[in-house]
């Protein structure tokens, strides 16, 4: 194991020296879906608890695709099966866009992501207590402002649990990156175990890799829970 990180240390880190690889590859696949995704997903929470129909019903139509099936599917759609067609073929920014891995990977892992982010905004805007609604409409508070002071910020705090284990699990799904050729953690493992026939050192160190950094989330998340969540954990 001492000479597999000897000599690999580097690429499971950041670099194989013409590329970014290993971690620096999982944590920006992580950084940008999540925080793409979770700014589309407030948005679409609110349509998603409206009480319009041709803006809540789009909405449930795309968190039911994305949730109902599995992540490892939507990425070959867009990997492979998106490029197949000849509009996109024909089209340059097409084209460029989704013969890149790396785009068709972050974009699959926003668009999952976002989906399940509006379900979870969305139940907690529906959780926020009724009272502070009444009393925003006493002041006269307008519908966007009652959102923008009133329920987003409640629904966000109380959110923020659920929010934690989402992005734990996109984490975790970032793994699936190296089925578009994407040089993430776990395609650098593979590598490795490729050139030294010893798995379990290299899977081993890639566990161990994945656990550092979700135990830093874990960390960062029960942190902002303390500071935004005082007022229930003191119950």
């Amino acid at each position: 194991m001492i000479d597999i990180l000897h000599q690999y240390w580097q690429s499971l880190l950041w670099s194989d020296g013409y590329r970014f690889t290993g971690v620096a590859v999982t944590l920006w696949l992580l950084i940008s879906s999540v925080v793409m995704g979770g700014l589309m997903a407030i948005p679409m929470a609110v349509a998603r608890v409206s009480s319009i129909p041709w803006l809540r019903l789009p909405v449930w139509f795309y968190t039911y695709i994305f949730r109902g099936t599995p992540l490892y599917v939507q990425l070959l759609v867009f990997y492979s099966g998106v490029y197949s067609l000849e509009i996109v073929r024909g089209t340059e920014f097409l084209n460029a866009f989704f013969r890149s891995g790396l785009n068709c990977t972050i974009l699959a892992l926003t668009l999952n992501t976002c989906a399940y982010t509006t379900e979870i905004f969305a139940g907690a805007i529906r959780a926020v207590p009724h009272g502070e609604i009444e009393a925003a409409n006493a002041y006269g508070f307008s519908r966007f402002k009652m959102y923008r002071c009133i329920i987003l910020p409640s629904a966000l705090r109380s959110a923020l649990p659920a929010y934690s284990n989402e992005v734990i699990l996109m984490l975790h799904s970032t793994a699936l990156a190296f089925t578009a050729t994407v040089p993430d953690l776990l395609k650098i493992a593979r590598d490795i175990n490729a050139a030294t026939y010893q798995p379990f050192y290299a899977f081993g160190i890639a566990a161990v890799l994945y656990l550092i950094i979700s135990y830093t989330l874990i960390s960062l998340f029960r942190k902002a829970e303390k500071r935004w969540m005082a007022h229930v954990t003191h119950r």
